[in-house]
C-alpha cells in the first residue's frame, strides 16, 4: 500500500493531475498494487486565504510518504517566484531531493523538431545537483532600488554534494546499455567547478565498466542540437542542468511531453510535469496532461513497479504515434480529457502483453 501525496497546485495543475491519476488507478488494478492518496491545497489559493505555503506538520506528513506528485506552481496574483522558492524550494531542501532527473526521449518522430531524428537518436537522461549551486539562496541586495544597487548570488558546491549525485549517475549509465556518462560543466572559466571535474575522476574509477567523457556546456548544447544520439547520461551542475533541461524538453517534442523526478532515493521523493502552470490555459481543458502523466510512470518505476511503468511508456508511446494526434503542445486544440482517454485505451490494449511478458 503505498502512500501517495498529491499536490493539485496552480492554473493547469489540478487538470492534469486529473488525468495522470486516472491512469495511475486504471495501473494499479492491472499490476496488482495499491495505494493511499493524501491531497494537499499547497498552491497560491491557500496561500491567498491562509497566508501559509507549507507548515512544519505537513511537512513532517509528507516525510512519511512513499512519493508526492505535483500539478505545476505559479500564478500571477503573487511575487514572481514565491511559490516556487517558498513551497517547491523547501521541499527540496528539507526533504533533501537532491538529484533532479529528466529523461529525454522521442515518442514519436514526427514531434522532433529535428529532421530524420526519433527514438534511436534522442534517448538520453540528464541528472542535475538539485539542492546546492546559485538555489542555495546565498546572496542578497545592497542600496536595493537605488542606481547603486547591487546584486549577489553566490555559487556554492560541496564535495559531498557533488559526490553523491555523481555516483547516482553513474549508476543510471551502468544500468543502461550504452554505459556511457558524460559530464557538463564550465570550469574553463569558472574555478570552482574543477570541484566537479577532480570528483568526477575520482569516482569513476569505481565504475570501470562505464565509458566517461567530459565537455563545456556551449559544446554540449550545440552537440545536443547536431548530434543527440552521442549522449546516453548526462550529469551536471544545477544551473547548467536548467538549461539543458530546457533544450532537451524541446527535442523530445515540448513541455507538454516533459516530466522530472526530484529524488532522495529511499525516501520521499518529488514528481511532476515540467511544463508550469501555464494560467492563461486553466479552465480551458486545452493542457496536454502527458507530462503528468509521465511522471506517474517515473514514480511508478522508482517504486519498483516497473512492468507497470512498462506498459504506460509504451501506452504513451501508442498514443504519440496514431496519425490523429496532430500537436501536443501545451495550447494545442486537442483536449486534456481526450489525451487521458486514449493513454486508458492503450493501457487496457496492452497491460495484458506486458503482464504475460513479466512471467514469462
Amino acid at each position: 500500500m503505498y502512500r501517495l501525496g498529491v499536490i493539485p497546485g496552480d492554473g493547469i495543475g489540478p487538470e492534469v493531475l486529473e488525468q495522470a491519476l486516472e491512469v495511475l488507478e486504471e495501473a494499479s488494478r492491472r499490476h496488482g498494487f495499491a495505494y493511499r492518496v493524501h491531497r494537499f491545497p499547497f498552491g497560491a489559493d491557500h496561500y491567498l486565504e491562509t497566508g501559509e505555503l507549507l507548515s512544519d506538520s505537513d511537512l513532517e506528513e509528507i516525510r512519511n510518504l512513499d512519493a508526492l506528485l505535483l500539478g505545476a506552481l505559479g500564478d500571477p496574483r503573487l511575487e514572481r517566484g514565491l511559490l516556487e522558492r517558498g513551497l517547491l524550494g523547501r521541499l527540496h531542501r528539507e526533504l533533501d531531493l537532491y538529484v533532479n532527473v529528466r529523461p529525454v526521449k522521442v515518442y514519436s518522430e514526427r514531434l522532433c523538431p529535428l529532421r530524420g531524428r526519433g527514438a534511436h537518436e534522442v534517448d538520453l537522461v540528464i541528472l542535475r545537483e538539485n539542492t546546492e549551486d546559485a538555489y542555495a539562496g546565498l546572496g542578497g541586495f545592497l542600496r536595493k532600488g537605488t542606481p547603486e544597487e547591487v546584486a549577489t548570488a553566490e555559487s556554492v558546491f560541496t564535495r559531498r554534494g557533488v559526490e553523491r549525485v555523481l555516483r547516482h549517475a553513474f549508476e543510471m549509465a551502468r544500468s543502461r546499455p550504452r554505459h556511457q556518462l558524460t559530464l557538463v560543466d564550465k570550469s574553463s572559466l569558472i574555478p570552482a567547478h574543477d570541484l566537479w571535474q577532480r570528483a568526477f575522476v575520482e569516482v569513476g574509477r569505481e565504475y570501470p565498466d562505464v565509458k566517461t567523457a567530459t565537455i563545456d556546456v556551449d559544446a554540449a548544447i550545440a552537440w545536443l542540437v547536431r548530434t543527440p544520439e552521442w549522449f546516453d547520461v548526462i550529469v551536471t551542475t544545477p544551473m547548467l542542468g536548467d538549461v539543458l533541461m530546457a533544450l532537451g524538453s524541446q527535442l523530445q517534442g515540448g513541455v507538454g511531453l516533459a516530466a522530472s523526478a526530484s529524488l532522495n532515493p529511499g525516501q520521499v521523493s518529488l514528481f511532476e510535469p515540467i511544463h508550469g502552470s501555464a494560467p492563461k490555459l486553466a479552465g480551458t481543458g486545452s493542457a496536454n496532461p502527458i507530462g503528468a502523466i509521465l511522471a506517474v510512470r517515473m514514480m511508478l518505476e522508482e517504486l519498483g513497479e516497473e512492468t507497470a511503468a512498462a506498459c504506460l511508456d509504451s501506452a504513451v508511446r501508442q498514443v504519440l504515434n496514431d496519425p490523429t494526434v496532430f500537436d501536443s503542445s501545451p495550447g494545442a486544440a486537442r483536449r486534456t480529457r481526450e489525451y487521458g482517454e486514449r493513454v486508458l485505451q492503450a493501457i487496457r490494449q496492452s497491460s495484458d502483453s506486458f503482464q504475460e511478458a513479466a512471467r514469462s
